[in-house]
């Protein structure tokens, strides 16, 4: 249990599309859309665990045309996250948009975003604790996933509230806004090395 605690920390903590757009928008748009954003991309991890763990997700990824299609949408929606970060210029903007996304957008990213199959797919059919019950393994799982997943994206989210409010040199914006968009592309290089 305690490794796969560790597990869920250090592959939740990482940066993926999630936890990046979750500083973002608190980045860009404060606490409380943060907030709104957070909770749409709670409602879509579980439902991504869910698909995951109902065998939903390998029906649909089993045919190859949808896979394919789920794919690549999801690769050319963070590329464009990526380079939206990278030519965002001297001022940390890793989102600029005029509305901030919501519940809805948190939702819909869960829905294409790779790493939350892959790392749903690696907590629920690795690490087994509890041999005599996997329904019951399954439900301390899910537990314990949220039970870490909520505080982590809260910490991302106060990083860019945080970032947003400090005064920093044009040339750190620019480093910053470099790392962050390289995150994210070597988020779609490790999708795509995974579908080969």
């Amino acid at each position: 249990m305690l490794i796969f605690l560790g597990a869920v920390f250090f592959l939740l903590i990482t940066p993926g599309p999630g936890v990046l757009s979750t500083a973002g928008v608190g980045s860009g748009f404060g606490a409380r859309a943060g907030l709104r954003y957070v909770a749409g991309l709670f409602i879509g991890t579980n439902m991504v665990a869910f698909a995951v763990v109902s065998g939903l997700a390998a029906v649909i990824f089993s045919v190859p045309i949808v896979r394919d299609i789920l794919f690549y949408a999801s690769a050319a929606y963070l590329f464009y996250l990526a380079l939206k970060i990278a030519l965002s210029g001297t001022r940390i903007a890793f989102i600029h948009s005029e509305r901030a996304p919501g519940i809805i957008g948190g939702l819909a990213l869960q829905a294409i975003n790779p790493k939350a199959y892959a790392v749903n797919t690696t907590f629920f059919s690795g690490f087994n604790f509890y041999p005599d019950s996997l329904a019951t393994e399954t439900v301390l799982k899910f537990l314990a996933i949220n039970a870490i997943w909520v505080p982590v994206h809260l910490i991302w989210l106060g990083a860019g509230i945080y970032l947003h409010r400090l005064d920093l040199s044009e040339r750190a914006h620019f480093a910053i806004n470099v790392l962050m968009a390289l995150s994210m592309l070597a988020v779609v290089a490790l999708a795509a090395y995974a579908q080969m």
